[in-house]
């Protein structure tokens, strides 16, 4: 009887890593909830929300681990996609305001009366509805990406072109979105955010329910990965990455797979940029600069690249030392410890973090198996034979 391919997924590793993310989806948010400011186990609302952020971080990683570690594209420019699900999830946060707004007009958004925008544009449609918002969501990061692939896999497009490509490709959006007439609030972007299916988006519950969704989205992203990489698909982007053209001479189709493969990261990345907007409270196009995504690609290289679990973790520690770094004396150098930190695992740790214990392990073990026959193999020569 053929186990269903979601078990097949879940080795004993992977099944520890998503209970640690259960356990924290659930444990934080009680913490939070149910004890006192006084008890010193209680969890502030701020650092749900900072974590709630890391944890979208994670997710926006996961989805750059699953095409560059495992298909062998390195996109720059993934920042876009996450900005994208944001200002949409932005979209609707901004139609729920209504006559609470400055300027208290019951359909225009604030910035778009101090623009003397009379009427609402027709992209803005349908965003007051809650599943309309989150269809968009996933729908506009996923055609961009789409269409994007379909031009550049199609016309072979691969190794750093593609990157710059990806990477001219966010800033042009950048470029966009700055602009006031562009109908998304200019450089000031979209904020002032009231409250989200009728809950008050800066209560302390609606924090807590935030972080366990972002949580549960996070293990959702991490088990699609997993169900794709231990499939025959997955065995088939391992081979694009290590050989493409020996792949296309065997008859597949490799254009079809890198464009399933991008398009799927491009929505998780758009899932990861809706949750991320909530929690901080604005989008803004800063979003979509390239640093942004060049930083990004940093996270999974330090946890370790075509791991899942390393860029989940690369992420967490990077952005963590991003907020302590930059709120001291060290604030003004924390770029170069970034790049100086991706210099130093590029050079010694080229595996990341999960890579390099992963090959240390193995080779204890392969040791170990080595003690293990040579003792055998020397009992056996010491056993007495049989006479004849």
């Amino acid at each position: 009887m053929t186990s269903s391919p979601l078990i097949r997924a879940l080795d004993r590793g992977a099944v520890a890593f998503v209970l640690v993310l259960v356990a924290i989806g659930v444990i934080v948010p009680l913490l939070n909830l149910l004890l006192p400011p006084s008890s010193p186990w209680h969890v502030p609302t701020y650092l749900v929300a900072l974590w709630g952020k890391y944890v979208c971080f994670a997710l926006l990683a996961l989805s750059i681990d699953l095409i560059w570690g495992y298909c062998g594209i390195l996109s720059l420019g993934h920042g876009a996609f996450f900005a994208l699900g944001g200002y949409a999830m932005g979209m609707y946060l901004m139609r729920q305001i209504g006559t609470r707004g400055v300027y208290a007009h019951p359909i225009l958004p604030d910035f778009m009366v101090f623009l003397n925008w009379k009427e609402l544009p027709v992209f803005w449609y349908g965003f007051q509805h809650f599943p309309y918002a989150l269809l968009m969501v996933v729908l506009v990061p996923g055609a961009l990406a789409f269409v994007f692939g379909w031009f550049a896999f199609r016309s072979r497009v691969t190794g750093v072109y593609l990157s710059i490509i990806t990477q001219a490709l966010t800033f042009a959006l950048m470029l966009g979105f700055f602009r006031n007439n562009f109908g998304f609030g200019g450089n000031n972007g979209l904020t002032d955010f009231k409250d989200i299916l009728g809950f008050n988006v800066q209560a302390q519950s609606t924090r807590a329910a935030l972080f366990a969704i972002s949580v549960a989205a996070l293990i959702l992203g991490f088990l699609i990965c997993r169900t794709i990489i231990t499939s025959k698909l997955g065995m088939v982007l391992v081979s694009i990455r290590d050989a493409e053209t020996r792949t296309r001479f065997l008859g597949y189709r490799v254009e079809s797979y890198k464009l399933f493969v991008f398009t799927l990261s491009a929505c998780m990345a758009g899932v990861a940029g809706a949750l991320y907007v909530p929690q901080v409270g604005i989008i803004n196009p800063s979003e979509f600069a390239p640093a942004n995504s060049i930083e990004a690609v940093i996270w999974v290289a330090v946890g370790g690249r075509g791991t899942l679990v390393g860029a989940v973790i690369g992420a967490i520690v990077v952005n963590y030392g991003k907020t302590t770094f930059t709120s001291g004396w060290l604030a003004p150098y924390w770029l170069f410890l970034l790049g100086g930190l991706f210099v130093l695992v590029t050079l010694l740790l080229p595996r990341g973090i999960v890579g390099t214990w992963r090959h240390l392990w193995e080779k204890h073990r392969e040791r170990r198996q080595a003690v293990a026959d040579a003792h055998a193999a020397a009992d056996a020569q010491a056993a007495p034979k049989p006479a004849e």
